[in-house]
């Protein structure tokens, strides 16, 4: 009890915080005070970057740049936002390479195998799983947020984060949130959700995506709309 005290008055400081930054610029400094120690008092976020190694995922319809890269670099940012609010924040793939040790046959469910562990030995509040989008339809564009039917909490975890996705992509259609059936989501009890940060089919997605200015501001959306799920929950 004394656990769940501290962390939502830390979610509470981290909301005013973020509050006055928005308001006074101060945030800039503060995000920027980076935290590295594990505390067992604050919560703690996987964030998992989709694919690595042999699995590329999809490409850029005109970058031709990997869906696994952009998952990484994205990961990596929205990983430091979590740090830098005083999170503790583990990625399942920090590097290039796949978790699936060999690459025999079997080697995705290897690698979503390992994905589990990490995010059970470690018991997360919270996982978010990184990955871009694709679809037939070229003109298709924007963030679209996944979570399984089964679990309420994902659901409200994803509605938090589509909104801000929907606000980062003022010019395109709002996207919803979509219910899924994948590995990544039911790996634990943890409030899991699926982050298609973008369409790599469509030219300016897959333009905007391929720079770091909006990768980092995809990254603090997705950390924002966590932040507003933990206040409203702890």
């Amino acid at each position: 009890m004394k656990t769940l005290f501290i962390k939502k008055n830390f979610i509470i400081t981290i909301c005013v915080i973020i509050c006055i930054g928005i308001c006074i610029g101060a945030f800039t400094q503060f995000i920027y005070a980076k935290t590295t120690f594990t505390n067992p008092q604050v919560p703690t976020i996987i964030v998992d970057a989709g694919h690595g190694g042999i699995d590329n995922g999809v490409q850029g319809v005109n970058s031709k740049k990997d869906e696994a890269d952009i998952n990484l670099a994205i990961a990596k940012l929205l990983k430091s936002d979590f740090l830098n609010a005083g999170f503790n924040c583990l990625m399942t793939r920090n590097s290039e390479a796949g978790l699936y040790g060999t690459t025999e046959k079997g080697f995705k469910i290897r690698d979503m195998q390992k994905r589990k562990k990490i995010i059970c030995e470690n018991d997360a509040d919270l996982v978010i799983s990184i990955h871009q989008n694709y679809c037939s339809l070229p003109s298709k564009r924007g963030g679209t947020v996944f979570y399984d039917k089964s679990s309420d909490a994902s659901k409200n975890l994803a509605r938090r984060i589509q909104e801000n996705l929907n606000e980062l992509y003022s010019s395109a259609r709002k996207n919803e949130i979509l219910c899924g059936d994948y590995y990544i989501l039911k790996c634990s009890q943890s409030p899991s959700v699926i982050v298609e940060c973008g369409f790599l089919s469509n030219s300016e997605d897959d333009l905007l995506l391929n720079t770091h200015q909006f990768r980092s501001s995809v990254a603090y959306a997705i950390f924002s709309g966590a932040i507003a799920y933990l206040s409203a929950t702890t």
